[in-house]
């Protein structure tokens, strides 16, 4: 289990994914070294990640949560090539190990040209007995916003001292471009890269990079999530919840199951099941109870399946490599985007 330090320290870094241990030890009120300490510690036990990730309406991309049902020898592996796409997200083996839930990213411009693994990729695969994709209309809890059971460290006079400092308005500056695409790339393997392994991966300066950075995240453009296993926070039961709501009534329940202690996620989905969540409980018996006491008095839901997760295979960012965060994989020098 981890301590207050341990715990302050995943907040601050929801907060500001790359605000300076200095910074976060001031606020916690220990030395630089012990928090560089815990941090190599958490990363090393509690497989604790930072990961830049683009706002996916702002990087043209199109979000798809993919259902599958495959029988139980091939389902494992399915779920293990799934997560090595680049254009995969959060893949959880579900349901006893039958069901693989994985969000993908498409591009929204390209059509049908961007959307491989949902016509043609899938239906290809062996041992697959049930196939839905479900397109991500609004997300209401997760992305940018952490879990509660993560932000309830640290108390408002610490959370102002770590929120990022407002940049000054170049909204000409805040919108994504594809020049901006190594930097993401980098970013996803390591949220905290050093400038220099960041200039080095793109081929921009120094400057140049803490320059974007600042443009990007100002205008919304670029957020950082904090990966952790959730078991060393007292979790061990994770489900996803398909429900399905009236229209009329979509976005009043939405917001509420967005207010939930025990939600990481809530989104507006196409499909009959409608509205999706993820919930994060101590163990059945909590799960249990918060589905009759909280979900379940919420009336307007007129239908909800809930699917156990056994394993998350990946979260946010790529599945770890061998290979240095901020490593550089172009030897040439690329154009920084005007500005």
């Amino acid at each position: 289990m981890l301590d207050d330090i341990d715990r302050g320290l995943i907040h601050a870094l929801h907060i500001d994914g790359r605000a300076p241990f200095s910074t976060i030890a001031d606020v916690l009120g220990v030395s630089t070294q012990t928090v560089s300490r815990r941090y190599r510690r958490l990363c090393a036990e509690a497989s604790l990640r930072v990961v830049g990730l683009a706002d996916p309406h702002r990087a043209g991309r199109t979000q798809w949560l993919l259902r599958l049902t495959a029988v139980p020898h091939a389902a494992q592996d399915l779920a293990a090539a799934l997560a090595r796409r680049a254009d995969t997200s959060w893949v959880m083996l579900a349901s006893g190990g039958t069901e693989i839930v994985a969000l993908v990213h498409t591009p929204t411009a390209d059509g049908q040209a961007g959307h491989a693994l949902l016509l043609h990729d899938i239906p290809r695969t062996a041992g697959i007995t049930a196939v839905s994709a479900h397109c991500v209309l609004h997300t209401y809890l997760g992305g940018p916003t952490a879990w509660p059971g993560r932000a309830q460290s640290l108390d408002a006079e610490q959370r102002s001292r770590l929120a990022p400092a407002a940049a000054p308005a170049r909204p000409a500056q805040q919108a994504l471009t594809p020049a901006d695409g190594d930097l993401l790339a980098a970013l996803q393997r390591d949220g905290r890269a050093s400038l220099t392994d960041l200039a080095e991966a793109t081929g921009w300066s120094a400057a140049t990079i803490a320059r974007r950075l600042s443009d990007l995240r100002a205008g919304g453009a670029l957020f950082f999530d904090v990966e952790l296993d959730n078991s060393l926070l007292g979790v061990t039961t994770q489900a996803v919840m398909w429900m399905a709501v009236a229209p009329a009534h979509l976005d009043r329940v939405a917001r509420t199951l967005a207010g939930h202690h025990e939600l990481a996620y809530v989104a507006a989905v196409t499909g009959p099941s409608n509205l999706v969540a993820e919930a994060l409980c101590p163990d059945p018996t909590a799960l249990h109870r918060y589905l009759i006491e909280k979900a379940g008095a919420v009336e307007a839901i007129r239908g909800l399946e809930t699917a156990p997760v056994l394993r998350m295979v990946k979260a946010a960012g790529p599945l770890p490599s061998t290979t240095r965060p901020g490593a550089p994989r172009r030897a040439r020098t690329r154009t920084p985007p005007a500005g």
